[in-house]
């Protein structure tokens, strides 16, 4: 036998396994014991077969209840809504959780590798994990630009495989991305951004029109030093913050295969998500001390 046909005869011995032990098991076919994303997307997909979900609970993602926001927040609150690139990205994924072989070959990758790699490397060598933060409209509205709009310089830090730097890349005349996992960075080269290392970033010898800082802050060691590096990188005056946090607020850093809580803990106010959501960055303890001489300048527009 050719190492060849061994090695496609144990990966086949691997999937029966695997799937006669997920079996043996039905009682774990339950939501409330569904821990394993493979097991987890299977038994959506079986539950939900093609079932689409209702249109007023696709829009109870973007729900604000404006009552318990305070008026500042409430005079800049952009409401969002379920557009066709939202529609298009979740059509996507929906057909990819569907398809089983896939599936079990990246349970397996992730198996192997979760001890020695973060996932986020996982992920850019499966060529999975893209991040949807907001449409090309989404963007337009947050920032209050129309479609020809430009600028100079764009920033997008821990860019990923640069699928959200896409979304806002066209208005930009150059197109700057950080990431520090190697996988990821191989993407972002692929699509021709400028990588920049993450003690280069704030070193250029020019600023940013806008900087963006999307689900980083709760995976980021040092958050507070971060936001100080950005508010001296932007462009004064006209340079802009594009901000993105999961909230509730639970910081972690990947290290490795491990998660760890990061040197600099970020207390967000409130509980609720319409009293963490207005602004998560100078509601945050000592965000106050970032410089002695500035302030940020107040949140100009937010959404969720």
């Amino acid at each position: 036998m050719c190492p060849l046909q061994l090695r496609a005869l144990v990966f086949v011995a691997w999937v029966v396994f695997y799937i006669t032990f997920l079996l043996s098991f039905r009682r774990m076919w339950s939501g409330k014991y569904v821990r394993s994303p493979l097991v987890r997307s299977l038994f959506m997909t079986m539950v939900s077969d093609s079932e689409e979900v209702p249109a007023a609970e696709k829009q109870e993602w973007y729900r604000c209840c404006s009552n318990l926001l305070g008026e500042s927040a409430r005079h800049v609150f952009v409401q969002s809504h379920l557009d066709s690139d939202t529609e298009a990205f979740l059509r996507r994924s929906k057909e990819k959780s569907s398809w089983l072989f896939t599936q079990l070959y990246h349970s397996l990758v992730s198996t192997v590798l979760n001890p020695l790699v973060s996932r986020t490397s996982i992920n850019g060598f499966l060529g999975r994990g893209s991040m949807f933060v907001f449409s090309k409209d989404q963007f337009h509205q947050l920032l209050r630009i129309g479609p020809d709009w430009r600028a100079e310089r764009l920033l997008d830090l821990g860019a990923g495989d640069g699928g959200v730097t896409e979304v806002m890349g066209d208005h930009f005349r150059q197109v700057y991305a950080t990431e520090v996992s190697v996988p990821m960075r191989w993407h972002l080269q692929r699509k021709s951004y400028i990588l920049l290392g993450i003690e280069e970033w704030q070193n250029t010898g020019f600023q940013y029109d806008v900087i963006s800082c999307l689900n980083l802050l709760d995976r980021c060691d040092d958050p507070l030093h971060l936001l100080q590096d950005i508010r001296s990188s932007l462009v004064p005056g006209t340079g802009r913050l594009v901000l993105a946090a999961v909230l509730p607020f639970q910081p972690y850093i990947e290290i490795g295969g491990r998660w760890e809580r990061p040197k600099v803990h970020l207390k967000v106010s409130g509980k609720t998500w319409e009293e963490q959501g207005p602004d998560p960055t100078w509601k945050l303890s000592g965000a106050q001390h970032l410089d002695q001489h500035h302030s940020w300048s107040k949140c100009s527009a937010w959404t969720r």
